[in-house]
Formats: structure tokens, sequence, C-alpha cells
């Protein structure tokens, strides 16, 4: 392993990613030339063509294709292994970017209290905030994300968690609506109403179906929104309910609802209670960086959220 160079590795990385010589010498600060003869070593290292001529672009070999997955984790790995470890955190000369993902009703209550602090103790730390299309571990275990904020899944049991705050539904429905004529708002009557739900997948069931079923009852769901701020706005709207995270409605006063013209309720039948972790590669775990974004993120859910 003595003449084991883990430039090559950094290069495979890119050139996989990329394929393509004049591409990965762009991102590397290389020139063409250089990042072609980092090719040709590359080449005769593994034994094999890696990248090959189709019309006018390359295209991975087989092997490459097995291999660029595991390729990009071990750099990651090795980025982070080398990274200095000594000394005191300067977050005010800190340069990093951050990728945090997370769903729309969490960064409509959250974002702007995140950044506020962040920018305040870290002003060059830049923060990227993605779209959340489903719960797949892999743009973590890839190093695409530093961070996803959500309910914690099962499918990726080495990804580390931290619990941010518990969570449960609250009916939603606009200033008027029938349904408040009654206080005592009963399963049946419930049941009986339009229904906005909230799904990215777009499925018309949750666990308020599943609740209602229990005890005899089924609702009508008219409409599926991705987020529940588009639930939220239908609703203010319409002679239809929904449910909510309470999260989603943190700070929600009688002077809000008399602007937005919603009313909060509690649901005629019991779903389950939602838990919010952070999560992340245990990649990440010891990196000073890392732990003072998890700890920030914490602690701006507990003092917007009051919990």
């Amino acid at each position: 392993m003595e003449n084991v160079d883990l430039n090559l590795l950094t290069a495979l990385d890119v050139l996989l990613d990329e394929a393509s010589v004049t591409g990965a010498a762009r991102r590397l600060g290389l020139s063409p030339s250089a990042m072609s003869r980092t090719l040709t070593r590359l080449r005769s290292t593994t034994g094999d063509p890696l990248l090959v001529r189709a019309g006018r672009h390359l295209v991975p070999t087989p092997y490459a294709v097995g291999i660029r997955e595991r390729v990009h984790v071990l750099t990651q790995d090795v980025q982070d292994v080398l990274r200095p470890r000594h000394g005191e955190l300067d977050l005010k000369a800190l340069e990093r970017t951050f990728t945090l993902r997370a769903n729309e009703g969490f960064l409509n209550i959250v974002a702007a209290p995140l950044v506020t602090t962040i920018l305040k103790e870290a002003p060059r730390v830049r923060l990227r905030f993605a779209p959340k299309p489903d719960k797949d571990a892999l743009p973590l275990r890839e190093g695409q994300l530093d961070l996803k904020i959500g309910v914690r899944g099962t499918s990726a049991p080495e990804i580390r968690s931290r619990l941010l705050f518990r969570d449960m539904f609250v009916g939603v429905a606009r200033v008027g609506h029938v349904l408040f004529l009654d206080e005592d708002i009963s399963i049946a009557r419930y049941a009986a109403c339009g229904h906005v739900a909230t799904s990215r997948r777009g499925t018309f069931r949750g666990p308020v179906d599943d609740a209602l079923e229990q005890l005899g009852y089924q609702r009508t769901v008219s409409v599926v929104v991705p987020g529940f701020p588009d639930a939220l706005e239908i609703v203010r709207q319409s002679d239809l309910v929904t449910h909510v995270p309470r999260s989603c409605l943190a700070g929600f006063s009688k002077a809000d609802a008399a602007i937005s013209r919603l009313r909060l309720f509690q649901l005629p039948v019991k779903t389950p209670e939602i838990a919010i972790s952070a999560m992340w590669h245990p990649r990440l775990d010891a990196d000073p960086t890392h732990h003072w974004l998890r700890h920030t993120v914490q602690t701006v859910c507990r003092e917007v959220l009051d919990c």
C-alpha cells in the first residue's frame, strides 16, 4: 500500500460524477490535460477503462457504475478522517455550506429563526434547504445532506438521530364553519365533513382514517395537497376541514385567527404522536461544526415551539 495516492480517490469520485474530463478538471482546479493524465493513472491502477467514448461523450463501464457509490462514500470518509480536530471552533471564521432537508410546514415555522441564529454566530456559513420528496436515507449516506429533519424511518439503522420535539395533529376549519355550531364536536359530525388531506405521495388515506375506521366511521377526502400550508389555505376559503401538526401553527393566537379566519379544534379521534428528529450519517458524529449545527437546530426548535 506504500504507493497508494489518496488524491486518486478524490479524482475518481469527481470523474465518475461528472463523466467528463473537462468537467472534472474544472471542479478540481486542474487543466484538462492534467485530468486526462490522472484518468490514465486510474485506468492503470484499477485495470479498467472506467470511462469510454460513446459518440461525443464519455460513459462509465460496468465496473465504474458498480463502484461509484462506494467511491463517493470512501472519499467523504477520508476527508472526514483527515479534517483537523484540534483547537477551538472559530465560528466567526467558519466557512462551510450545510444542506438540510425538512418539510414545508417545519420550514415555515423554524427556518427564519434558525437562519438568524446561525448567521449571527457564524456569518460565513451558508445554508441550503433541500426539498423533501421522501424518507430515503441515500442522500445522507452519500453526503448530499448534512441533516434531515422529520419522522425517524427504519430503512437505515446506521443513521444517527436526536429527538427535537414531539408533535400531535389538531383539526382546523374556517371561522364560522357549521362544525362549530356545537362546541362538542362529535365523531359523526367530524366524519361527515369534507376533508383536505396532506400527502407528498398523493394518497387519500392517513392515520385519521385508521382511527375513524376502528370506531366504525369513514370520512370523505375531497382534496389531497403536498404541504400543510396548502391545506390551510384551502380550508380558509372553503367549507372543508383538515388536520395539521400543532407545530405548523406555533404561536397561533386569537388575533391570528381573526386575520387568517382559521380556528383550531381537538380531533374527536386519537392519532399517533409524531416524534420529530434530526438525522445524520455517523461519519459526521465527531465533526465539531456538525455538532454545533445539531445543537443549534435543537435549541431553536425548543425556543420557537416552546418545548
